[in-house]
């Protein structure tokens, strides 16, 4: 069964957000923007699919070939990130440590995405530009302390996201990785949200990467070191999350930093991330102009 599939898209200098059909984007915002004006508020609302049923036998207003993807939530209040999610991903840093008691969580800022079809952008202060592929979730209803039991029906979306990172500048200090994760528009978050109805779309679903076509990274969530339920248990015992918070699961081993010598990047690449029931997130890759 395939679920609906909204986007966040710019169009003549301006934004908004539709359905995507077979015929092309059915225009919600042009719609609904007065009452919600972006995914953020549509997600904050509970009417995802309440849209979808509305919209998906109305006309296309345009074609895909119109707009520019954009991060479908535009500037949620936290992208909280979460590192070594995977097994083996412990053995790719060498450091002989058992997995760990809890999730290392970093935090990502909105302005260090770029959409779907979109170059991800290589810095002119480093050459290490590296992919991860990893599964999104997206809050739609917010809480604090969320009992791992209710986690899952605080999700109101799915999203695929490349956490492009740049591998020198992780390590440019002994505790943090921020600065190697924020430069600007080194990851991308997309092609669309898909409304969250049940766990089979999470509990052991496929998420591969792969550049110009080469697998690269490969594995299924029921791997995970740290469930999705117990991810959005641990992040809301510390911080209340609320609607559009947007929530980064974690990449499979496989990393060009782990290649010897590492594959970096370069312009002219192609990256996919592809997981099963959720499309595929597509990103070329450009230099810095």
């Amino acid at each position: 069964m395939s679920h609906p599939k909204f986007v966040s898209f710019s169009r003549g200098g301006s934004t908004g957000y539709g359905l995507l059909t077979e015929t092309g984007i059915v225009d919600l915002s042009a719609r609904h923007g007065s009452k919600w004006p972006t995914l953020r508020e549509v997600v904050e609302a509970g009417v995802l699919t309440l849209l979808a049923e509305d919209a998906k036998n109305l006309p296309a207003d345009f074609q895909l070939s119109e707009i520019t993807y954009e991060i479908p939530i535009p500037q949620p209040e936290k992208i909280i990130c979460v590192g070594v999610n995977f097994p083996d991903r412990n053995e790719e840093y060498k450091d002989g440590q058992a997995a760990p008691a809890n999730p290392s969580l970093f935090i990502r800022f909105p302005r260090s995405f770029t959409g779907h079809d979109q170059p991800l952008i290589r810095p002119p202060e480093s050459p290490q530009l590296d992919y991860e592929g990893e599964i999104v979730v997206v809050i739609g209803k917010g809480g604090r302390r969320i009992p791992e039991a209710q986690a899952l029906d605080h999700i109101a979306a799915l999203s695929l996201c490349n956490e492009g990172t740049i591998r020198d500048w992780v390590r440019h200090a002994k505790f943090n990785v921020t600065q190697g994760k924020n430069f600007d528009r080194t990851g991308s978050i997309g092609p669309w949200l898909v409304p969250y109805v049940d766990e089979s779309q999470l509990a052991d679903i496929k998420l591969e990467t792969r550049v110009n076509g080469e697998v690269r990274q490969s594995d299924r969530t029921s791997r995970m070191v740290f469930s999705f339920r117990k991810i959005i248990n641990y992040i809301s015992t510390f911080t209340t999350l609320v609607p559009g918070d947007v929530i980064v699961t974690g990449t499979p081993t496989g990393a060009g930093a782990r290649f010897d010598p590492p594959i970096w990047l370069k312009p002219g690449d192609v990256v996919e991330v592809e997981a099963d029931g959720i499309g595929i997130l597509h990103n070329t890759i450009a230099d810095e102009v």
